[in-house]
C-alpha cells in the first residue's frame, strides 16, 4: 500500500467520523484522485481535510464540505445535476460517479479548460461543461433534479437557480447570514415556488459573481495552473 492510498483511507475514515454516512458518496470520493486536482507543489496535502488554492483566486473545497454538500443533496443515478462553479473539476467528478448527468458552469475559462482535460483523462463521459455566468443557471437544460453551487451568494440564492429546480428538487448553496457564511439546502415543495430551507454547516467560500471573468481577473495568482 503506497503513501497516497494510506492518506486516502485515512481521509475516508475521517469523513465517516464527521458524519458522512452515505456509502455511495464515500465510494465516489475514494474513486476520484484528489491529488490530480491540486497544484503539484501541494500534492502531499491532497488528502488533508483542507481547501487548497487552484489559481485564479479559486480553491478546491475541503473534502468534508464536498462530501457534506453531496450527501445532503441525496443524489440518485437518475438525477440531472447542475453545478455552479466547475473550478478544478473535483466536485464535478464526484457528482459524475453518482448521477445520470452533470451540467457544470465556470466563469474562469482557463480553469474550465483544465477541468475538461481532467474529465477526459478520467474517462468521465456524463459531464457537460461550459464557460458562462453561473448566476443565470442553464435555461436550455432546465429543469434540474439537483443544483450545487460552490460559491457564496450574498443573502439569497439567485432566483434563476431556484426557478430551474424541478418540483421536489434540491439545491445546496452557501449564503451570507449575519455577516457569516452558512451552507443552506433549499427543497422545492411544489409548483408554487415554496421552499423548505435547512441550514447545514458554517463554511467559507469565494463569492458568487456574475458574468464571465475577464482574462485579467486574478491572472497573476501564483497558483495558476499552466494547461498541459
Amino acid at each position: 500500500m503506497n503513501a497516497e492510498t494510506t492518506r486516502k483511507i485515512r481521509l475516508i475514515m475521517h469523513l465517516r467520523s464527521m458524519g458522512i454516512s452515505d456509502t455511495k458518496v464515500l465510494s465516489a470520493m475514494e474513486r476520484v484522485p484528489r491529488e490530480e486536482f491540486v497544484p503539484k507543489q501541494m500534492i502531499d496535502q491532497a488528502y488533508e481535510d483542507i481547501a487548497l488554492p487552484i489559481g485564479r483566486g479559486q480553491t478546491i473545497s475541503q473534502p468534508l464540505v464536498v462530501a457534506m454538500m453531496t450527501q445532503v443533496l441525496e443524489i440518485s443515478d437518475r438525477d440531472k445535476v447542475l453545478e455552479i462553479g466547475t473550478g478544478s473539476g473535483y466536485q464535478t467528478c464526484v457528482l459524475a460517479h453518482l448521477c445520470r448527468r452533470v451540467y457544470s458552469i465556470e466563469r474562469h475559462k482557463p480553469l474550465l479548460l483544465q477541468a475538461e482535460k481532467m474529465f477526459d483523462r478520467l474517462k468521465l463521459r456524463n459531464i457537460t461543461a461550459i464557460a458562462g455566468d453561473g448566476m443565470k443557471g442553464w435555461p436550455d437544460q432546465q429543469p434540474f433534479d439537483k443544483i450545487i453551487c460552490t460559491a457564496c451568494a450574498q443573502g439569497e440564492p439567485p432566483q434563476a437557480l431556484l426557478d430551474q429546480l424541478k418540483p421536489g428538487g434540491m439545491m445546496i448553496i452557501p449564503v451570507t447570514k449575519d455577516n457569516h457564511q452558512v451552507l443552506r439546502r433549499y427543497k422545492k415543495e411544489g409548483e408554487d415556488d415554496t421552499f423548505a430551507v435547512k441550514d447545514v454547516m458554517p463554511v467559507r467560500f469565494v463569492p458568487l459573481l456574475p458574468n464571465l471573468a475577464p482574462a485579467t481577473e486574478n491572472a497573476d495568482d501564483e497558483f495558476n495552473k499552466i494547461p498541459a
